[in-house]
């Protein structure tokens, strides 16, 4: 038995269960791919996934360096091709007002970031854009 249990509820719809925590989470079809967009889209899941990945691989380094990571945010932007339709670039723009880094620091927190396993685990074909904004 998995960790995960997905359902397809119809009209291009499913739930998502996480089996340990009992969590849910609805996926919807975009507007422009037939779908209500009511929630998140697949595609949507795989681009918050990317940063919520480079975020917790932050955060194990902030903790171990004593670096506060609250107020850290994320904008992210991702770019479909049309034929085929796939994710094509995801654009992740760190924002993280009023934080002293050390140089050392800086470097450290973007390189977790770099190799967190959901950036590695990205396709080479599908641009990734990353900007640190640390101050």
């Amino acid at each position: 038995m998995g960790t995960l249990k997905n359902q397809y509820l119809g009209n291009l719809r499913t739930e998502g269960l996480h089996i340990p925590s009992g969590n849910k989470i609805i996926t919807d079809a975009p507007v422009d791919n037939m779908g209500k967009g009511e929630a998140f889209s697949p595609t949507d899941l795989m681009s918050f996934s990317l940063s919520a990945c480079m975020m917790t691989i932050m955060g194990q380094v902030a903790d171990r360096e004593n670096i506060a990571m609250e107020g850290l945010t994320t904008d992210i932007t991702k770019v479909m091709s049309a034929s085929p339709r796939k994710v094509s670039e995801i654009h992740v723009n760190f924002n993280w007002p009023k934080l002293e880094l050390t140089d050392k620091q800086k470097k450290m927190l973007i390189n977790a970031a770099k190799t967190c396993p959901v950036a590695l685990s990205i396709h080479p074909d599908i641009k990734l854009e990353v900007t640190f904004n640390l101050n």
